[in-house]
This record gives structure tokens, sequence and C-alpha cells, in this order.
């Protein structure tokens, strides 16, 4: 795009007077004359319909970018001049489509979005501003999903910040509702006007705005992915801002949107978001957010698959079950389903910069065993009450151990030995089910304070489980090998079992998670079985797979459709269809 500047004078300092370029202003060096040109040029900039707009956008969203917390445009005037440029946008439809302006309203929330990322006091000043509405009718879809994104990020900064939350707060039910319904449909929205779309039908600035103009078809649908994830992302972080003030909970915590949030996982081009499980911790640490989410089965199994993972979010998860169970009020709701997933994490030492995570989990989950070993409290699941068993008895076998020999301690090392080696021959003739109760006694056996021997046995036991298509036992003994390993040196053959355990389940994604973390074990060689079992992975949990779907089923009902009355015409046309049955 080229622009004609007039040719400016000068005055005797050399300062110009003329030009209106703002690129020439920003060159002006007296501050006091710099700060009021620039004051004035924000001030008339959506009074004018200049071309010059959208480059003058695009270099102050560079600068917004790169210093954010740069007091000079904020302290001018720049979010009433965005506020203003974004409400043209939206109710001046010929405006918009003139020149390049399309691209205005989306550089215009960028730029709020990046200035109030940081910095409480721009954040306030935004909302002096009148931003909230323009973003909001951003919100609402007013122009398409790409202008949502931006605008959704720029409110949940807002959010974040409590010297400007009590702005957002006039406007609370409305942001909610809007992003509630951007998290659950922002995924098949992209999908049907973008990701699905032949390359002709896709709308170009959205092209160029996704690639700046360079990269071609794959670039565009990879850059298409990274954003959609982060419109939902966006979407549950502004969720998150009103949750963890235990703002509306009762619009947050409606059964059909907690079973959509564990499947919000941002994708492998977001991995470090909180996304879905991050929101359901936050819910996890208030009453009502404890009561909806224990009534929901689904959604603390999810908690329980991602507890017992390679994802990013285990930690997330945990905290979401322990929170749930030191709850009197919900901890009997969801015992029977957390207890057998958090027990076989007892001897997880450190995540995520947190230690001794195993000896909390094993308190909580004893704190009221003696009323279940004195027959005061029934569990109804006779698994969950087992594995509490286990607990208890792995506590007072500890203390045992601690008063035994050293002499006592190498007899039953070596005992646990010889039962290892007759479940490896068991297991190796193809007695499987023989294998498995080798290696439990064995276990039995073997001293705690031993890992390396445990872990091997724990393993095997895996592998027994798997062959016998016990896909939870499987995933039990490799957890337990996993977390006795630890975090930085995970147990390569064990990952690689629980891989193959949730993929049996139909886990694809907690699957994917181990297979990847397998891919990434230090010094491992990537065998082609695992390649192709990890595209399998990757195409399943593909953040498109199920708009994907949805499209597909869509067309081929319409496809039948429009078939059935071609069908029914011609039979018209022939005289039979008053005579057919």
């Amino acid at each position: 795009m080229e622009f004609r500047i007039r040719e400016t004078s000068t005055n005797k300092s050399g300062h110009n007077l003329k030009c209106s370029c703002f690129f020439c202003i920003l060159s002006e060096t007296v501050p006091s004359v710099r700060r009021t040109r620039i004051a004035k040029y924000f001030k008339k900039m959506p009074l004018r319909n200049n071309q010059e707009h959208v480059l003058v956008l695009s270099g102050i969203w560079k600068i917004a970018m790169t210093k954010p917390n740069d007091p000079e445009f904020p302290s001018l005037g720049i979010f009433t001049c965005m506020a203003k440029l974004i409400s043209k946008g939206v109710t001046d439809r010929s405006w918009l489509l003139r020149h390049q302006n399309i691209y205005i309203p989306y550089y215009a929330a960028h730029i709020i979005g990046s200035y109030t990322m940081t910095k409480p006091k721009f954040a306030k000043k935004a909302v002096k501003s009148s931003v909230i509405k323009p973003l909001l009718e951003l919100l609402r879809g007013k122009i398409s999903w790409v202008e949502q994104r931006v605008a959704i990020r720029a409110m949940g900064h807002l959010a974040s910040h409590n010297a400007s939350f009590e702005a957002i707060k006039a406007y609370e039910v409305e942001i909610i509702e809007a992003a509630t319904k951007i998290s659950s449909t922002c995924l098949d929205k992209v999908y049907d006007d973008f990701v699905g779309l032949k390359k002709a039908e896709r709308l170009k600035y959205h092209r160029n705005l996704l690639t700046r103009g360079f990269g071609g078809f794959e670039l565009e649908n990879r850059k298409a992915e990274e954003w959609a994830s982060q419109l939902q992302c966006w979407s549950l972080f502004l969720l998150h801002c009103f949750a963890r003030r235990e703002r509306s909970l009762g619009l947050i915590c409606k059964k059909r949107f907690l079973k959509d949030l564990c499947g919000m996982w941002g994708g492998l081009s977001n991995p470090s978001s909180p996304s879905g499980i991050g929101l359901l911790k936050t819910l996890c640490h208030t009453q009502m957010g404890r009561e909806s989410i224990a009534n929901l089965q689904e959604v603390v199994e999810s908690l329980c698959h991602v507890s017992r993972s390679s994802d990013e979010r285990q930690h997330m998860a945990i905290e979401s079950l322990m929170q749930l169970l030191i709850d009197p009020v919900t901890r009997y709701k969801v015992i029977d389903i957390a207890a057998p997933a958090l027990a076989d994490l007892v001897e997880l030492r450190d995540i995520k910069g947190k230690y001794k995570v195993g000896k909390k989990i094993m308190q909580v989950l004893l704190h009221d065993y003696h009323k279940i070993k004195v027959g005061e409290l029934n569990l109804s699941s006779e698994r969950s009450r087992r594995r509490l068993e286990e607990l208890w008895d792995m506590k007072e076998r500890l203390k045992r151990e601690k008063l035994m020999s050293v002499q006592e301690i190498r007899e039953k090392e070596a005992l646990s030995c010889i039962l290892k080696q007759e479940g490896s021959e068991r297991f190796f003739g193809g007695e499987i089910e023989k294998a498995v109760v080798k290696y439990s006694e064995a276990l039995d056996l073997c001293p705690l304070k031993l890992r390396k021997e445990r872990i091997v046995l724990h393993g095997n036991r895996a592998q027994c489980y798997l062959l016998l298509k016990d896909a939870e036992g499987a995933i039990s003994d490799a957890t337990r090998a996993l977390c006795l390993s630890g975090v930085a040196h995970p147990h390569s053959k064990s990952l690689w079992r629980r891989s193959q355990a949730y993929d049996m389940k139909g886990l694809s994604k907690e699957s994917l998670m181990d297979c990847l973390t397998f891919m990434n074990s230090k010094g491992f060689k990537m065998p082609y079985y695992a390649t192709r079992f990890f595209n399998r992975q990757m195409n399943c949990t593909w953040l498109f797979a199920s708009a994907q779907s949805k499209w597909y089923s869509k067309h081929q009902e319409m496809k039948e459709f429009t078939a059935n009355l071609g069908q029914k015409s011609r039979r018209k046309l022939k005289g039979e269809y008053y005579f057919s049955f």
C-alpha cells in the first residue's frame, strides 16, 4: 500500500510544521511538541477517512506488543481513539468495507489488550475511556471470529485487574454468557468459517492477518488452529477471572458447560494454557463449584484420567480432586471414583514445584479410614475400599520396615527376586494370569525403599494386564512405576504401556500425552511402531476433529435430503408419485 505524503515545511529549528503523517510525528525530537501532536492525532483519527489508518495501527500494534508498559500512548488518549474506531467499524458497514478499513477493529482491539496486559493503571484508564462496550460488540460476533479473539483477550486483561474489574462487573451476565458460548462453539465456528473452506473461499483479510501476507495454505491452517485454541483458552481465562472472585458461579456451573470443559485442553499448539482443567481447579476452590462438579461423574472421571497422565495440567487435576475430598460435603460423593486414581499417586514425590505431593494425597485419602475399618462408614465401591486398605497396609508396613534389621531386609529382597523370576518364567511361558500372581507376591515382599526393583515389578505387571486387556490395571501399575521413577527421569516402558492402556479405553488425549513423553525420553530412538501409534493419536486429538466430524455429518444429511427430493421429483414426473407407499 502506498501513501502520498504532502510536501512539508519546517521552522528554523528543522521541526515539521504541516505534515500530519503519524510516523513523521514520532520522529519529532522535542518531547512537549511530540506529545501534543500525538494526542491531537489520536483525537482526530476516528473522524478522518484516511487510507493511512491501517498502516498507522499496524505500527502502533508493533509498539504495543514490544513495549506494553510504555506509558506514552496510554496517557495521550489511545484508548478513546481505539474504542471509537471499533464502534465505527461495528456500526458503519460501508466505512468498514472501504479501502482496508476491515483490518482496523482487529488492530484496535489488539492494541487495547496489549497495553492492559500487565499494568493496572492502564487498565483503569482504558475502562474510563469507554472501551468495554465496543469490545462487547466484537464479543457478540458482530464482525467475525478473528475480532472475537482479540476482543476476548483484551476483556480478559481488563477483568484480571482489580482496578478495572468493577467496571467489567456492570456487564457481568452478558460477558459470562458470551464467554461460555464462545469457548463451547469457537472450534466449530473457526472450522466452518475458515479451516473447512477451500483457499478461494476464505476471506482474504483473514488469510493476511493469520500469515502476515507470507505462507501458503498449510501455514494458514496451522495458524488458524493456534488462534482457535487461543480464542477458547482466553475465553476460559475470562471466566476464571469471575470464578476466582466467586462471581456468577450459577452461570458458569451449568451441567452441560462443566462437561464440555473436560474436552477443552488447548491442543498441542497451546500446551501451557490452564484450559478447561484450570477453570475446574478454580471452581473446586469454591463451595458451589465443588458441589456442582461432585454431582457430575463424567467430570470427576475426567479429572482422574488427567491426574494419572503426562499432561502439563496433571497437578491441577490432582489439586481439584484433593479439594473435593477435603470438603466433607463432597467427599463421599466422589471418593468411590477418586480414591483408586489418587491411590496410585501416593509415592509421587514432587510435581510442578510442589513437594511431598504423595504424602499429602495419602493423608487426605486415609483421613477417616478408621471409620471404614470399624464399619461406621461403608463405601459403595469394593475397589475403592480395597485400595484404601492397601494404602493403610503400606503405611503400617513402612513403620515395620524401619524397625527391621539389614539382614531381614536382604532376606525379603532375595525372596522377592525369586518370585519375580518365577513370574517372568510364567510370562514367557504364556501363563499371563499366573505371572500376575507371582509379580503381586513379589511386590508384597519387596521392601518399599527398593524403588528400582519395584519399578520393574509394577512395569512387568502392567504389561501382563495389557495382554489380559485389563486397561485399568495397566494404567494403575504403570502410574505407580512412573511415580517411583520420578518426573525428571520417567520409566519409558511404563509410559508406553500406559499410553497403550489409555488407547484401549478410547482416551486419545491421555494416550497422546504419554506417547509424546515416551518419544521425548532422553536418548531414546523413535521406533517405527511408536511413530504409527503417535500419528493415529494425533489425528484423533486434532483440535478440529469433532468440528470436522460434525461438518461431514451435516453435509451428508444435506446430500441425502437433496437426493431424496430429486428422486421424488423424478417419480412425480413419471406419474408414480401418488401410487408409491
